[in-house]
């Protein structure tokens, strides 16, 4: 090799473009100009436009919404050359902008067509099935669920067994602590239906979950079954995973039995038509929804005084007109009759897991299971935590006791309800904890102070309850442990699913918010800062919750603001003056862009 080759295969090489990408699939906006067509693409750690040739387009018009994937990117060429694989629509229609947050997140949209065909084909085979099944149809039970709910996948039925044997049509909601009741917590049986390594299967596992956007649902089955065949409906014969309860009036566990059954909900209750029998004591099955109600708050009294953390949030909603555009902003809470379903759903759970997970002989499980499980908090995460609730003058003592820690955790939520800084608080304290997972390694579950924990009671809209129907009845039945590498894969995989469809959900809201704030131009609000960060102050507006971004360019012409980690804070190095997390500010709404769901401030 002559001197001069010898030098020039020294020089550094320019990384290739490809190489550096973490993805190649994006989501962006059309935009036709004199050189050809390009997608500004939304993703904010690609910092360049995709350009596509005429012959990739795929038909795209400009101004639509589309998914972009890039073919090639030339050491020497600013733009990537891409082809368009799916366009989702106009720019701002909804339907669009929602497709285009799914597709963002590798979310899917519309279901297979093989995969519909073959629920279209299963048929609901109640005749069949009753012979084999604990008959409960004339048992009286009811659903429970938010008024827009189609899809009811579980039920819960009651009666009173006066002599702990025999049963009775009559309930009184002044019962005695030495009455016995059968609750049952019925689950639709989606595994009866769903085969392993069908179509629907392999769809619903890829899934995970269903997705929940502000204005759909995504369901992780297709309608026939998530609003038909498995669908709890009233007077429809359903099959069903029972988990039945025997329970004396101080809601003591006496006795449980997890049966297949077979069931017809007599009535179909809303959250707030349930409520309302809960407050009046009038209606159809007041005196039934009055008793479960009880034994609810007792299961929960008891359970945080084993040491569950309360975490019970509000949450926004949104009124919407018939085209998806936000009208309003609203808040919901957490009821009693929200309470009496959530008690027992958590009582099936812990049950279902604890029977599977008891300790064997040499002191390891002998069955493989799918756990829900929650990790102690990061030590680090909870120092910050309390150190910045000060600024408020609250004070969270540690403890090396869970009982003692929970407590005055439940404390602190408590003394900050009804205050401005109740929706900052609860945010941070939920960032300060763990994230629940799947996994087949039992640690127990933080949160709900349960060293038992599964998911059992929603298998229309989550895949790790179909794992857990079908290793139950595998159980129940005698058969031996499956293999555990298999199934902690297939945990890893419906965990990361489950934040994918999380991270979607807040997209879309955020969608709404901005949304929401663009009549809002102009407008001066109260806010608190809810995040610092080295780019701006993040604001959350007191009166609707929405987010939005005073730039540090917006707090001072002539002053340069630096960003303080350790302090939470910004500083002016001339003035000094300090903005830190959890000061409150007035705020004026200065810019608002849908397709980066980004919404500015600036200071009022």
């Amino acid at each position: 090799m002559r001197k001069r080759e010898r030098i020039a295969s020294n020089k550094p090489r320019r990384p290739d473009p490809m190489e550096q990408l973490e993805q190649d699939t994006f989501v962006g906006t059309v935009e036709m100009s004199w050189r050809g067509a390009y997608v500004v693409v939304d993703h904010r750690r690609l910092r360049t436009d995709v350009f596509v040739p005429d012959e990739r387009l795929n038909h795209a018009r400009n101004g639509q919404r589309v998914v972009v994937h890039i073919t090639a990117w030339k050491r020497w060429k600013r733009y990537p050359e891409g082809e368009v694989v799916e366009v989702l629509g106009e720019s701002g229609d909804n339907d669009a902008e929602m497709h285009a947050i799914l597709a963002e997140f590798g979310l899917p949209y519309r279901y297979p067509a093989e995969a519909v065909a073959e629920a279209g084909q299963l048929e609901p085979g109640i005749e069949k099935e009753v012979v084999r099944r604990k008959d409960m149809r004339d048992v009286t039970t009811f659903t429970i669920d938010p008024a827009d709910a189609k899809d009811f996948d579980d039920a819960l039925s009651l009666r009173c067994l006066p002599d702990g044997s025999s049963s009775t049509d009559s309930i009184d909601s002044t019962n005695s602590s030495d009455s016995v009741y059968e609750v049952g917590v019925h689950i639709a049986d989606v595994t009866h239906y769903v085969r392993p390594d069908t179509l629907l299967d392999c769809e619903a596992f890829s899934r995970g979950t269903s997705v929940y956007l502000v204005d759909r649902t995504i369901p992780m089955l297709p309608e026939r079954l998530s609003n038909g065949i498995c669908s709890l409906r009233p007077g429809e014969d359903k099959l069903c995973f029972s988990v039945l309860f025997r329970l004396n009036g101080n809601a003591e566990v006496l006795k449980y039995d997890i049966k297949k059954t077979v069931i017809r909900s007599d009535r179909r209750f809303s959250y707030d038509e349930a409520q309302q029998r809960l407050d009046t004591g009038s209606g159809d099955y007041a005196a039934e929804l009055q008793t479960l109600s009880r034994l609810a708050q007792t299961l929960r009294r008891r359970r945080m005084e084993k040491g569950a953390i309360d975490f019970e949030r509000q949450e926004l909603r949104f009124r919407l007109d018939d085209a998806g555009k936000p009208l309003s902003v609203y808040f919901t809470e957490a009821t009693p009759a929200h309470q009496l379903i959530e008690e027992f759903m958590l009582l099936a759970n812990r049950t279902v897991a604890e029977h599977i997970g008891r300790v064997g002989q040499g002191g390891k499980p002998a069955r493989t299971f799918v756990y829900r499980v929650h990790d102690v908090p990061d030590p680090d995460r909870m120092k910050d935590f309390t150190s910045f609730i000060r600024r408020f003058g609250y004070n969270l003592k540690p403890s090396a006791r869970k009982e003692t820690a929970a407590r005055r955790m439940n404390s602190l939520l408590e003394q900050v309800k009804g205050t401005p800084e109740q929706s900052l608080v609860e945010t941070l304290a939920v960032r300060a904890m763990a994230k629940a997972v799947y996994s087949t390694d039992n640690i127990g579950h933080y949160g709900l102070a349960f060293p038992y924990y599964t998911h059992f009671t929603s298998p229309i809209r989550r895949y790790p309850d179909m794992m857990v129907h079908r290793l139950l009845e595998r159980y129940l039945k005698g058969s031996a442990s499956v293999g555990r590498d298999e199934y902690e894969e297939r945990c890893v995989h419906c965990s990361d699913r489950e934040r994918l469809a999380a991270d979607a959900e807040r997209a879309s809201v955020k969608y709404k918010q901005v949304e929401f704030m663009q009549s809002q131009q102009g407008r001066v609000f109260e806010g608190v800062i809810s995040n610092v960060t080295e780019w701006g102050l993040y604001v959350e507006l007191l009166e609707n919750h929405c987010e939005g971004l005073v730039p540090l360019r917006e707090l001072g012409r002539d002053e340069y603001f630096v960003f303080n980690e350790k302090e939470f804070c910004v500083e002016g190095l001339s003035s000094g003056t300090r903005y830190t997390l959890g000061d409150h500010l007035r705020v004026r709404v200065s810019k608002t862009d849908l397709q980066r769901r980004q919404l500015d401030f600036a200071l009022a």
